[in-house]
């Protein structure tokens, strides 16, 4: 892989990823003013969890015609986010952040409530685009493509890791109307958390009590169940394996643990590179021909936060809101109100489902 560090005409950084040596001098000639973002971090007492307030982000562009798209390359008649005429990876700021390095500082407490910290949306917040091609998805990629983008969010994610003050660091994708995209390019995003996330926490909490009631690691545990019974895997390889989780929240849920224990994406090593690529993209085609309608989903990297390295276990999670043809789950009383989630499908079923598709 070979990186290019390059700056737009509002100062954000841009990165081209590339599996040969390109220069990558295009020069972004639009005017445009200097980013600022203005957004908080306010911390809900009774849940026990950072909320961010970015109200600035209402005017991010919505879901603009394929001809004005800003993560297509730009032309000699349109000038875009990406200044060339043509790329493999880009990675740039988000020109609309929910997070920044540049945030404004704000009072220790909201107005007339001193029990609600209040803190500045420091943080970082990237677009992370796999292809230039504006018609594709990720289950569309070549797998050299699909590995440089797995190369570019271990690099995305070691630097910002190393940002003082970042506690995690996140990569994901939305894909699909349904799911709330605003830009339909195949893309994701990187955000890079001044706390720990709530899911993440939780996590932390079972795994230190498994920990401390049977003396090993409950992530290698769980793996090695769902290894050994083999009724919710969907695919595996020598590297990694994918299955539905036994109390799968969404319709459509797969899990992708290493067999290696590894904290983030960064420690995954060239052939467990190689190997997750291929897998995923498996997993990805057999989301996609499912069903007739395309499979809307959310792919989430659970990396390890800062502070937890040793005791975490990287691994991917992509699921999907579909749940029949020309039906949605929606978050409803239960799941929206108390969190508690009924789904509509059996992870068992599942997961056969998804080994029949080919």
């Amino acid at each position: 892989m070979y990186r290019t560090r390059r700056k737009l005409a509002d100062g954000r950084e841009i990165l081209y990823f590339d599996a040969e040596p390109n220069p990558r001098e295009a020069i972004d000639r639009r005017d445009l003013p200097i980013t600022t973002t203005h957004s908080q971090a306010r911390y809900d007492t009774l849940l026990g969890e950072w909320v961010v307030i970015a109200s600035h982000r209402q005017t991010r562009t919505f879901l603009p015609p394929a001809d004005q798209c800003p993560l297509c390359p730009s032309t000699d008649d349109r000038l875009t986010e990406i200044p060339e005429r043509d790329y493999e990876v880009v990675c740039f700021e988000n020109r609309f952040p929910s997070l920044s390095t540049a945030a404004v500082e704000f009072a220790e407490h909201v107005t007339g409530a001193p029990l609600a910290l209040l803190r500045n949306g420091f943080g970082r917040c990237e677009v992370l685009c796999f292809t230039s091609d504006h018609n594709a998805s990720f289950a569309e990629l070549e797998p050299a493509r699909a590995r440089l983008v797995v190369d570019a969010w271990a690099d995305r994610s070691a630097e910002l890791r190393a940002i003082d003050g970042v506690e995690q660091v996140f990569c994901f994708e939305n894909h699909g109307e349904e799911i709330g995209v605003t830009l339909s390019h195949p893309h994701g995003q990187i955000y890079a958390y001044p706390f720990i996330t709530p899911r993440v926490q939780k996590i932390l909490a079972s795994v230190a009590r498994y920990r401390d009631q049977r003396g090993s690691n409950l992530f290698g545990d769980f793996l090695a169940a769902e290894r050994e019974s083999g009724v919710r895997v969907v695919q595996t390889n020598e590297h990694w394996t994918a299955f539905v989780p036994p109390a799968a929240r969404w319709p459509y849920e797969v899990q992708l643990f290493p067999h290696r224990q590894v904290a983030d994406i960064d420690d995954l090593d060239d052939v467990e590179r190689d190997a997750f690529a291929s897998i995923y993209l498996d997993v990805q085609r057999r989301f996609a021909r499912r069903f007739p309608d395309p499979m809307p989903y959310i792919a989430a990297w659970n990396q390890s936060p800062l502070a937890h390295r040793d005791e975490w276990w990287l691994h991917m999670q992509l699921f999907s809101i579909r749940r029949a043809p020309g039906k949605l789950k929606y978050l409803a009383g239960s799941e929206s109100g108390m969190n508690v989630f009924i789904n509509d499908t059996t992870p068992e079923d599942v997961a056969a489902e998804l080994r029949e598709v080919t």
